[in-house]
């Protein structure tokens, strides 16, 4: 380990750095699902390989309908256990009497103070009790995340152990592998999206743009986080 990450192979798999992120961590490792097709396609790896992994998911109360779809399917097709983790009800209520429903327009400050209140908190909940967590994250998708490491330290979560496995992939290795194995899917993809938070936060990108183009798109690319992913 050097500097908080692992030593990974440039040309390890997903399920190779999944199993050195897995051995790394030596207890319960959870991903985190958004039901993305990285995410799917990650749970998918996992199953074929028998690699032990749980899952847990934010429901922030504004997903959209499809996102529900997709994990209904995928508790459906391998038969898995979701582990569901929610915002505190009495910081959503103080937040949307006092400031209204769409605070989080106005500036970067209130955003980032809707993102703790409904992902950033019920995540420290969930990675509580793991030695271990995997994203879906990719380095294509933005400038945010051109500096990912496969397996890594995560110091701001405790110092557990933080795997992203898809990390090298592309868009068009994505769609290629969810396509060979008939992945569920989000069916807003098919109308533009090319990655999915919550409702009033994301829309469809246009030609040209980066995947997460349409996520917070009224804000500067270098602030396209929501917290959950501090570095």
């Amino acid at each position: 380990m050097a500097n908080g990450t692992f030593e990974v192979s440039a040309d390890a798999t997903p399920r190779e750095i999944l199993e050195v992120g897995i051995r790394a961590a030596d207890g319960p490792v959870s991903l985190a699902c958004s039901f993305s097709l990285e995410d799917v396609a990650i749970i998918d790896i996992a199953y074929e390989a028998g690699i032990p992994l749980g899952l847990f998911a934010l429901d922030t109360g504004r997903l959209n309908e499809e996102t529900y779809e997709v994990a209904d399917a995928l508790v459906e097709r391998y038969r898995l256990k979701i582990d569901w983790y929610f915002p505190r009800h009495e910081a959503v209520e103080t937040l949307e009497c006092d400031k209204g429903l769409f605070s989080f327009r106005e500036s970067l400050e209130n955003r980032h103070e809707c993102c703790h209140i409904r992902k950033v908190e019920p995540l420290s909940r969930a990675l509580r009790s793991l030695s271990g967590w995997v994203t879906g994250m990719r380095r294509e998708q933005s400038v945010t995340r051109s500096d990912l490491a496969a397996v890594e330290r995560d110091d701001l979560n405790g110092g557990i152990i933080k795997i992203n496995p898809l990390l090298n992939w592309t868009e068009e290795q994505l769609l290629e592998y969810t396509a060979i194995h008939h992945l569920p899917q989000n069916r807003l993809l098919g109308q533009g999206y090319r990655s999915i938070g919550c409702a009033p936060c994301t829309r469809a990108v246009q030609p040209g743009e980066d995947a997460r183009a349409g996520r917070w798109w009224w804000e500067n690319p270098e602030h396209k986080e929501c917290g959950l992913h501090r570095r």
